[in-house]
């Protein structure tokens, strides 16, 4: 690891000013194509807890199954980071499209001026690029088209981070977990997506810190094949602890491979001793819940298990 890399790793992660009545939520879709219908709900519940929402200009816009050309979907993003009157960025739905953008986005005036940026999923680029970057904790939530089918208190949970208010969450054991107390800054996100920004300039760095995988729709070999990367990438050997969400829909072939995803998991991290904590609600889950990436939490795996944000 050269002197970039080990300072990349020691930095301390700053909080976004917290939300109040009638600060400026933005809602733009850096991914998948969304329709009025579809975001009207999230609209509705932003307002109901006083809050205001800006819309992107391009946010109904149409590019095949993109919300909108590159250039109109970097456009948006850029004016919500830019805008020091907003004060949060509400993702519109995952899908794909972030890496995209990512690279001609320029993050010096949000640095500056911090917002929450909050989705997960296909966002997981931007946690990572974040997180490694510009020092500012990222909430890994339901995105606007998840309001609908996301319960009411795990909405309200999200309320409560963005306003600054405590949460913890307590977790019925898993046979696989493995026991251990740990404190340290939680990163990660969607499996895929770190595995498709491994070397390039949004690849996360794990050194030290708690991992939070999830992951929707995959192959139980890709499942495997991703894991084997993190693990020769170094990403596992030096965890604090590991976190692993959703594993949903997962899929096999006609002869099957022989272990459910989290056996995977557990077995790419067999070797070491840090505490791994399986069936967090977060990820492509109906109860998603909130999750500050960024930020210092508590790791408490035994006979209870507590994650303190």
């Amino acid at each position: 690891m050269n002197l970039k890399e080990n300072y990349l790793c020691n930095y301390t992660m700053n909080t976004p000013p917290l939300l109040v009545p009638g600060s400026k939520i933005g809602i733009v879709a850096p991914a998948r194509k969304v329709s009025p219908e579809e975001m009207q709900p999230a609209i509705d519940q932003l307002h109901q807890w006083g809050f205001e929402v800006a819309k992107g200009m391009y946010l109904y816009e149409q590019d095949h199954q993109f919300a909108g050309t590159d250039q109109q979907r970097w456009a948006d993003l850029q004016m919500m980071l830019d805008d020091a009157s907003v004060n949060a960025v509400l993702f519109a739905r995952g899908g794909y499209g972030c890496a995209r953008i990512i690279d001609k986005l320029d993050f010096t005036r949000f640095m500056r001026s911090p917002k929450w940026l909050i989705g997960f999923s296909d966002f997981t680029a931007l946690h990572s690029h974040v997180n490694r970057h510009c020092k500012i904790e990222t909430m890994h939530a339901p995105m606007a088209f998840n309001f609908p089918t996301t319960p009411a208190p795990v909405l309200d949970k999200l309320k409560q981070l963005l306003t600054g208010h405590t949460v913890s969450y307590d977790m019925s054991p898993s046979i696989l977990n493995r026991l251990g107390k740990v404190q340290g800054e939680l990163v990660g996100g969607n499996l895929s997506l770190l595995y498709a920004m491994a070397g390039t300039d949004s690849d996360l760095l794990t050194k030290g810190k708690i991992l939070f995988l999830e992951d929707l729709d995959e192959y139980l070999y890709h499942i495997d094949r991703m894991m084997i990367n993190l693990k020769r990438t170094q990403k596992l050997s030096h965890l604090k602890g590991l976190v692993v969400g959703g594993m949903s829909a997962m899929r096999d072939n006609t002869i099957p491979f022989g272990k459910s995803a989290e056996e995977i998991i557990l077995d790419a991290v067999k070797e070491y001793d840090y505490p791994v904590c399986f069936g967090m609600p977060a990820g492509h889950v109906t109860d998603n819940h909130p999750l500050v990436l960024g930020r210092k939490i508590k790791l408490s795996v035994g006979e209870k298990v507590t994650i303190s944000l």
